[in-house]
């Protein structure tokens, strides 16, 4: 038996809670692989899921939430993993629709899975986690359509997303703006490596004109929505944006004109049905190029008792950095 993070639902009231339940492997959904989970992390996603609601992401229940995790192989029916492998796991909507993370161990599907890259330990891999691995794919998008002179926005910088992209980017040698609402994250996304912080109202403002001066070498965007818009026409010419979030609303109030007369690129991201091989290209870059002492600087650690407050916070902008979940705590 093990503690898992156990969310039911209420079937007179409709709503759901979390608590922490003893469970056996037996009542883990199918999969080749049983994996001894040592970390996990809080994403935006995660804090739908623990919402009483479901967020619109939890099919059924009960449910074990927790999008992400590594830890150590403890049985595998796939001859590329054996006991003892380490591995992470990212997206395949595990903590939405298969039961994920918030728990002392998970069964997946195999291909889920991608071994530890020399370098990582399990709690550094998820102190990088969903949102790192989805930074880390931005960034490398943004590479393959070529970084434009200047500095290289963020939007959402202090959150998940954009603390990881923020510490990267600045490690290969772009000069970093990060937009913030929080004035005093300031500090913190300049020991990141940020040269320039961006208030978020400076961004918020109503759009005028399409195109406004050309201002961005580059940008990953974290929030979406009317931000997005306003960003889109302050890139210089032929400059890329990575859109990740949603945050801001999934509309986009633009106009086709940033995109033909100053050749710019909205490039989408999407983490959770990534090809095995460009998962495995992204945390080998992850190893190589995330500076681990900026990465401690973003981690706040957590227990499987602490994740409905966590969640809850996380729906309200309230959490910095990355969210580590140790699950044996």
């Amino acid at each position: 038996m093990f503690n898992a993070l156990m969310i039911n639902k209420d079937e007179e009231s409709g709503l759901a809670s979390a608590t922490i339940e003893q469970i056996g492997v037996d009542q883990l959904p199918a999969g080749d692989v049983v994996v001894a989970v040592e970390y996990t992390t809080v994403n935006y996603k995660d804090g739908l899921c623990l919402s009483p609601k479901g967020g619109g992401l939890v099919r059924n229940y009960p449910h074990i939430g927790g999008i992400d995790f590594a830890g150590t192989v403890e049985s595998s029916e796939d001859a590329r993993y054996k006991a003892g492998d380490k591995v992470v796991l990212t997206g395949w909507r595990v903590g939405e629709v298969h039961w994920g993370g918030y728990a002392q161990k998970a069964r997946v599907k195999a291909d889920w899975l991608v071994p530890l890259p020399a370098g990582l330990d399990t709690r550094q891999a998820m102190a990088v986690g969903t949102a790192g691995f989805t930074a880390m794919l931005s960034v490398m998008a943004l590479e393959d359509h070529g970084i434009k002179d200047g500095p290289v926005l963020v939007t959402g910088a202090a959150g998940g997303v954009g603390s990881v992209a923020t510490a990267i980017l600045a490690a290969l040698g772009h000069e970093v703006a990060g937009v913030t609402g929080r004035p005093e994250t300031g500090d913190y996304l300049k020991s990141l490596g940020a040269t320039q912080i961006v208030a978020r109202e400076e961004l918020n403002e109503a759009i005028k004109r399409p195109m406004e001066a050309e201002t961005w070498g580059g940008c990953v965007d974290a929030v979406g929505g009317e931000m997005l818009a306003r960003v889109l026409g302050q890139m210089k010419y032929g400059a890329s944006v990575a859109s990740v979030g949603l945050a801001g609303g999934a509309a986009l109030p633009t106009t086709v004109i940033p995109f033909l007369l100053r050749g710019v690129n909205l490039l989408g991201i999407d983490s959770v049905m990534r090809p095995y091989d460009d998962r495995v290209r992204a945390w080998s870059r992850i190893a190589k190029d995330l500076p681990m002492d900026k990465l401690e600087a973003m981690v706040q650690p957590a227990t499987l008792s602490d994740l409905p407050k966590l969640g809850a916070d996380i729906l309200k902008g309230q959490v910095k950095g990355r969210v580590v979940v140790d699950v044996n705590a």
